[in-house]
């Protein structure tokens, strides 16, 4: 078990990696955010079954619901700036 938590920590540092380096699509950072979040997902699951609290139980399902609204989200974001920008390069946004 202790395998598998390290190895879900080395791959959401990885994501964190990832997301920090992704500099030039708006697409890619959210893929990455999405990464992350699906991780956080499984980390919170694999603790509700190590640590058998019932309080705890309804967690992995609220996260996965905000990830989709956020996802969903993202990809109205994504929609929006390829319509009228033409692409999805963060370099092109003026963000100020």
């Amino acid at each position: 078990m202790e395998l598998i938590k390290t190895t879900l920590s080395l791959i959401f540092i990885i994501i964190m990696l990832g997301l920090s380096t992704q500099h030039k699509h708006l697409m890619m950072a959210l893929m990455c955010i999405e990464a992350m979040m699906l991780t956080l997902f499984m980390m919170l699951i694999i603790y509700n079954t190590i640590m058998l609290t019932p309080s705890q139980t309804p967690m992995p399902i609220i996260l996965l619901t905000i990830s989709v609204c956020g996802a969903s989200l993202g990809l109205s974001l994504v929609v929006a700036t390829t319509r009228t920008h033409g692409n999805d390069f963060l370099k092109n946004l003026n963000l100020l």
